[in-house]
């Protein structure tokens, strides 16, 4: 039990750098409650105590704003970020080590008994707002864009935004997510598709990055083509103004 509520709380360090101290996590992180919380109602919903699992869940979710319903399937360090109006159905399946921001649901889209609610392979993230509604599956490494509403399976490691979510495969796509990175933050949670003067200039400003970077590999390759030599102990492919006029010389 100890081990498992570590576990829980490590996770927590790996994944929100604004944790600070073991008491502080256990004490004021809602989605660590809920999913301690959980495993009570859901062990009371095994044994059949359905109104008990339910009266418990209830309770959770008016103290963490977290609704989980007791039946749900979650692995171990998940994750919930923020947590506040998350909702997680009947049925959903969550997998070890996924990740879930706030405004998240995990609903269905029938009132017919059986499976209805999403399965979430391990490693998924799901961002903030994001709506994945139906008995559908994301691969393990799925990564699902803020705000985005999934309706249909999205593959392993694959990233899905906008509203029906589509999956990124195009060149585009791909060189937006690598300079994301390279920058130091994530894109996958806006798709070019959303008309926002403000998401339009972001996309801009990475794309221009990136061809930018193409052009001066370019200018490289042709200098060193020419007989140029970068210069000594450098390792890095990327050259400033200085180094190319070294090249030139």
């Amino acid at each position: 039990m100890f081990d498992r509520l570590r576990e829980d709380i490590r996770v927590v360090f790996d994944r929100d750098p604004a944790a600070r101290t073991f008491f502080e996590v256990l004490t004021t992180y809602p989605g660590l409650h809920a999913i301690l919380w959980h495993r009570l109602s859901h062990g009371l919903w095994g044994l059949g105590l359905k109104w008990l699992a339910r009266l418990s869940s209830t309770l959770a979710r008016w103290v963490t704003g977290i609704e989980i319903h007791p039946g749900a399937r979650i692995g171990r360090r998940v994750f919930i970020d923020h947590g506040m109006g998350v909702v997680i159905g009947e049925t959903a399946e969550i997998g070890d080590d996924c990740t879930l921001y706030h405004g998240v649901t995990l609903g269905g889209t029938s009132w017919r008994k059986g499976k209805r609610h999403p399965s979430l392979e391990a490693g998924v993230i799901v961002g903030a707002g994001a709506k994945v509604l139906g008995p559908i599956n994301l691969g393990a490494g799925a990564k699902i864009g803020s705000n985005a509403v999934v309706v249909k399976d999205v593959p392993a490691g694959a990233t899905a935004v906008g509203i029906p979510a589509r999956i990124l495969l195009n060149d585009t796509d791909k060189a937006r997510e690598e300079k994301a990175r390279q920058m130091g933050f994530s894109a996958y949670g806006v798709g070019a598709d959303m008309n926002d003067p403000m998401v339009k200039a972001v996309h801009g400003l990475i794309d221009h990055s990136t061809n930018t970077d193409r052009r001066l590999e370019w200018i490289v390759a042709e200098l060193l083509r020419l007989g140029g030599r970068p210069e000594e102990g450098r390792t890095d492919d990327h050259f400033d103004a200085d180094s190319l006029n070294r090249l030139v010389d």
